[in-house]
């Protein structure tokens, strides 16, 4: 099964996971010890992320250290982007439309008791 980042963190266990590992290496244990989870249910959390190239298994003795690479999340930044850009475009839009309301004559703000305005 092919999985991509965007399915790695959809998930709060798998996000929360990434947050642990993302300054430090730690060992499969010392993720797992955090949870109110299985170690085996960690376990898969952190194969998905590996599967998405987000985190990195590896072997150092009798331990396994995960390690995060977080360079895929540039696509969750990609995606993100191109919203962030339509929806300025549409409140820069709005803004210059309610200043312009604004500038017209017999523009009011106050309201009548009602609620309504003059």
């Amino acid at each position: 099964m092919r999985r991509d980042v965007f399915q790695a963190i959809a998930d709060p266990t798998r996000r929360e996971i990434l947050n642990m590992i993302a300054y430090q290496s730690l060992n499969v244990n010392s993720v797992a010890e955090n949870f109110d989870v299985s170690r085996a249910a960690i376990y898969k959390h952190m194969k998905i992320l590996a599967e998405c190239g987000l985190l990195e298994l590896k072997q150092q003795g009798r331990e396994r250290y995960c390690e995060a690479k977080l360079q895929k999340l540039s696509e969750v930044n990609d995606w993100i982007n191109q919203y962030k850009q339509f929806w300025n475009a549409k409140l820069d839009a709005l803004e210059l439309f309610l200043k312009e309301l604004q500038e017209q004559p017999g523009y009011t703000t106050k309201k009548k008791k009602n609620g309504k305005h003059k």
